[in-house]
């Protein structure tokens, strides 16, 4: 049938997964570093997804698709918790959708499934949606306004690339290394990542939630231990349970290379603080 669905732009999306998260029928995944949409019936075309992409790579457009099946998107929905449910019954309501709201609640009473108020817009919570994808405000101290702009930061950046997808694993610069392995949302978060973590180490920094390749991750870490000297692993993740999935990559990949080398772990608060 000939409708309306979202099309991705490939060459303009830049795999942040900012639409992830804001297309609750799950139509949309990250793959290979690219938003993918995969698979026509769980695509309402209503483009929820479209306002949340930054690079404008989201589309609506008319073509043959599958026919898009609102039963097999709220199995989806349901997963996610109430919040992402009435984030879902709610925008198809404002979209005059009223046919598929109605089959949106029938799915919800036939598998014992409380039909929520969503009259309202929902509040995200950590019981709606990957907790790690919260929308917030981060309110920052106040502190005297004495900096000294005059004093230059240096970077204590040593190599070049950093992130674990381009690094190659038999590069000289990790022989007798130090390595920080780190999220790669922590040097934003935490302010003094330079002098307190990467100083004299080299650094590693990868997305445990977004990127696709984590076994390729697990091989690649296991080689860079194997087949060198590595003095000492600091491990560095936030505070959101998804970004823990960093402890289980570099444990891994240590298991893989027979090596027993020291690791320090850190957790960093939203707030930038060593928790």
């Amino acid at each position: 049938m000939k409708r309306k669905i979202i099309n991705i732009n490939t060459d303009k999306c830049n795999g942040c997964g900012l639409c992830v998260p804001n297309c609750p029928e799950g139509a949309i995944q990250i793959i290979d570093g690219k938003a993918r949409l995969i698979s026509d019936i769980f695509c309402d075309g209503l483009g929820a997804c479209i306002g949340h992409c930054p690079e404008g790579a989201i589309l609506i457009e008319e073509r043959e698709a599958e026919e898009y099946d609102e039963k097999k998107a709220m199995a989806n929905i349901v997963k996610q918790g109430e919040n992402t449910i009435i984030a879902h019954l709610k925008h198809l309501k404002d979209h005059g959708e009223t046919k598929l709201l109605n089959l949106a609640i029938e799915y919800l009473k036939e598998n014992n499934h409380k039909v929520p108020n969503f009259s309202e817009k929902p509040v995200l919570s950590h019981e709606g949606g990957c907790p790690g994808s919260k929308m917030m405000n981060i309110q920052k101290k106040t502190t005297s306004n004495n900096n000294d702009s005059s004093v230059k930061l240096e970077s204590e950046l040593s190599q070049w690339p950093i992130q674990l997808q381009l690094l190659n694993p038999m590069a000289q610069y990790f022989d007798n290394a130090d390595i920080v392995v780190a999220a790669d949302c922590v040097p934003f978060a935490y302010p003094d990542f330079h002098r307190k973590f990467l100083k004299g180490k080299i650094l590693v920094i990868f997305c445990p939630k977004l990127d696709k390749t984590i076994e390729n991750y697990i091989d690649k870490l296991a080689t860079i231990f194997k087949e060198h000297t590595i003095k000492s692993i600091t491990m560095v993740h936030m505070e959101v349970p998804c970004c823990f999935g960093t402890n289980s990559v570099v444990e891994e990949a240590l298991k893989k290379s027979g090596k027993n080398i020291l690791i320090k772990e850190y957790t960093i608060s939203i707030n930038g603080e060593i928790v």
